[in-house]
């Protein structure tokens, strides 16, 4: 067949006046100058897309906290790399962060900030040489802390911050876990036997080790089982604390706790797929309402920090 060019002349049109349109003037960003308040800046962010959920964030958490309810900050190791510890612990000491969830890699970066105020090797070239890990002290005093922990009935988490708060360490008002335990907030460390250095010392005990993961295990789907117009933030875990979250959540309901009017937070460089299914989009599927923030941890943690400190 052979084909003519369309006739537009008859289509129907009508007025933009009289049209839904999603952006105007009043949400476009307001000019910064020179010597304007943090605050002036907030007020000034365009009021869409990522802007629009950094405050939406914001509101939910400060909300949270005004109402007492739960905080919940499930963490990867990289935030704490990136030197952002200090800004959480003021959260903790505000009372706005209620509880801590952590991968296994949290406790060995926070032990190591403690003990001599540094961390993070290059993995690149130890490993070259078999030494990758091979920390002596970490390796020693790390185990020794989760087997006489867990032998006094304790998590990991509890243990750790327990642990680091009665040593003389020089740095240890750096550790989230000692400011943890010092204000008696649920701390969990969720580990993956293999992921993590620690593993590799003869010192690691593999039952103490399970034993206190799933402890804690238990204490963060009792914490989750108290979420209910709290809010949730993964900040950095792209697997193992999204998984822990849901099998958390769904014990909570299983057990007929009311979990369903909550919002969820992922924080990450990338929108992984178990972050988004698993902490964003399935558990709020009933009521809720969850947000996606996708940047570097050292620029948007101090910003949603200072934000919430701004709104309180």
């Amino acid at each position: 067949m052979k084909y003519k060019p369309i006739d537009a002349s008859k289509l129907k049109t009508y007025s933009i006046r009289v049209r839904n349109s999603k952006v105007s003037v009043e949400k476009a960003a307001v000019l910064h100058k020179k010597g304007n308040t943090f605050s002036d800046f907030i007020t000034g962010l365009p009021d869409f897309l990522g802007a629009h959920d950094l405050r939406a964030v914001v509101q939910a958490i400060v909300k949270a906290h005004r109402n007492k309810r739960p905080v919940i900050l499930g963490m990867g190791a990289h935030s704490i790399k990136v030197g952002l510890s200090p800004l959480l612990i003021d959260l903790m000491q505000k009372g706005v962060i209620t509880a801590i969830a952590a991968n296994g890699a949290c406790i060995i970066h926070d032990f190591e900030i403690a003990y001599m105020g540094q961390t993070s090797e290059d993995v690149a070239r130890e490993l070259c040489t078999g030494a990758f890990g091979m920390g002596e002290e970490t390796g020693k005093l790390i185990n020794h802390a989760i087997i006489n922990g867990v032998r006094g009935g304790h998590g990991i988490g509890r243990a750790i911050g327990e642990f680091i708060d009665s040593s003389e360490f020089p740095f240890k008002d750096k550790s989230l876990f000692r400011e943890g335990y010092r204000l008696d907030i649920p701390l969990s460390v969720h580990v993956g036997i293999g992921s993590d250095i620690i593993h590799m010392h003869h010192e690691a005990d593999g039952s103490s080790i399970g034993e206190g993961s799933l402890r804690d295990f238990r204490l963060f789907a009792s914490v989750v089982a108290d979420l209910e117009g709290g809010v949730y933030i993964n900040l950095g875990s792209a697997v193992v604390l999204p998984e822990v979250f849901l099998k958390a959540l769904t014990m909570a309901r299983n057990l007929g706790h009311k979990v369903e009017e909550f919002t969820t937070v992922n924080m990450d460089f990338i929108q992984h797929y178990r972050p988004k299914e698993n902490v964003l989009r399935r558990p709020t599927m009933v009521k809720g309402q969850c947000f996606a923030l996708t940047g570097h941890h050292e620029i948007m943690v101090p910003l949603l920090a200072a934000m919430i400190i701004e709104a309180l």
